[in-house]
Parts: structure tokens; C-alpha cells; sequence
């Protein structure tokens, strides 16, 4: 693993999640610092519906600003975007997002595989893909996207997972860089925020 590549190089950090995610997600979020050179975006599985509870919540306990998410908004370092409810969502080559309306993947609008392949088209080595707790097997070919791209893979550890299958069909599909519990994925977020001289 070349610490060093990640750590220069980094422009998003894109996290997906199912069920359990949320209070992982909870845990990490609010001791971030200010975000220098790279934005995250948050891609979890979520009821179609307009409900806009998880922006508020991601907003209130982050110390990051949440930009909310339109089609063709701009991709800006230093801020927090979550995929919206109920559309899948894309990274241009413009750097802005999309959202698209084609069928469910994995039973799911937004997909995180989706959005992971999305964006490995895009920032190829320049990315850092975290998947966090869930039921269900989405997420995974995203990964081998990004690790086909040369960004990095991030699993959380399944043993602190509230819905380890998720992470665990990742591990045995994918070589990620790092299994990490819930403290590590911050301090490694936190370690890409504060490159070494």
C-alpha cells in the first residue's frame, strides 16, 4: 500500500452504506476537521422518498458543511454531499454530479456500486472508497472499480459492523488496502486531510 499516493492525491472520498451504516457514519463524522483539498460524498441506502432527515442529520452532528445535492452541481473540496433519495448518483467529467432515474440496482436508487464505478471513472487514482455496515452484496463491484482505477479500497471491519455483510462479501471479493474499525476509517480520513511534508 502506498500511503504516501493517497495521502497527496486525494480528491473525494466517496462512503457507502446500508443498514447499520448510519451510527458508524455517526462516529466519524463529527471529529473530522475541516476538509483541505478533497470533498466526501455520502451514498447510502435510503426509502424513496423526499425525506431530507439524513442531510439534517449529517448537517447537525458534522462539523463539515453539507451542500445539498441537484443535478449538475458542482464537486467542491472542503464539503459533505449525500446522495439524495430515490436516484442513482454520478460524477462528470466537469467534476459536477448527476442523478439518474434507471432502474434499481441491488434493489437500491441511489446504488452504491453505482456511484462507485461513477466516480473510479473519473478520479481513477485520485480516490478513496469506504464501505461501511449493510445486508445486501451492493457496494462490492464498485470497489473492484476503484481498485481496477488504482484508488483505494476501504472495508470496515465486519466484526464492527451492526450488519456485517456487506463488508464481508467485499473482503472476500476485493483485496482492499485496509479493514479498518470505525476509529481507523477516521483516523485515515483525518491522516489524507494532513499530508506529510
Amino acid at each position: 500500500m502506498e500511503e504516501d499516493k493517497i495521502i497527496s492525491n486525494c480528491k473525494v472520498v466517496i462512503i457507502g452504506g446500508s443498514a447499520g451504516s448510519l451510527n458508524a457514519l455517526m462516529q466519524i463524522l463529527p471529529e473530522l476537521p475541516e476538509l483541505k483539498d478533497f470533498a466526501i460524498v455520502i451514498v447510502l441506502h435510503r426509502k424513496s422518498t423526499d425525506d431530507q432527515t439524513l442531510e439534517e442529520l449529517i448537517a447537525l452532528k458534522a462539523s463539515i458543511t453539507v451542500k445539498p445535492v441537484e443535478d449538475k452541481v458542482p464537486l467542491l473540496p472542503g464539503f459533505i454531499y449525500v446522495a439524495p433519495s430515490n436516484y442513482h448518483l454520478l460524477f462528470e467529467k466537469n467534476e459536477t454530479l448527476s442523478l439518474d432515474i434507471s432502474e434499481k440496482i441491488n434493489y437500491s436508487r441511489p446504488s452504491i456500486d453505482v456511484s462507485f464505478e461513477s466516480a473510479a471513472e473519473i478520479y481513477g487514482s485520485s480516490l478513496v472508497g469506504i464501505l461501511l455496515s449493510g445486508s445486501n452484496t451492493d457496494g462490492t463491484q464498485g470497489l473492484k472499480a476503484i481498485q481496477a482505477a488504482k484508488g483505494t479500497v476501504v472495508v470496515q471491519n465486519p466484526t464492527v459492523a451492526e450488519m456485517p455483510f456487506m463488508p464481508h462479501n467485499a473482503i472476500l471479493n476485493t483485496t482492499p488496502d485496509f479493514v479498518l474499525t470505525n476509529q481507523e476509517i477516521l483516523r485515515l480520513i483525518t491522516l489524507i486531510n494532513s499530508p506529510q511534508d
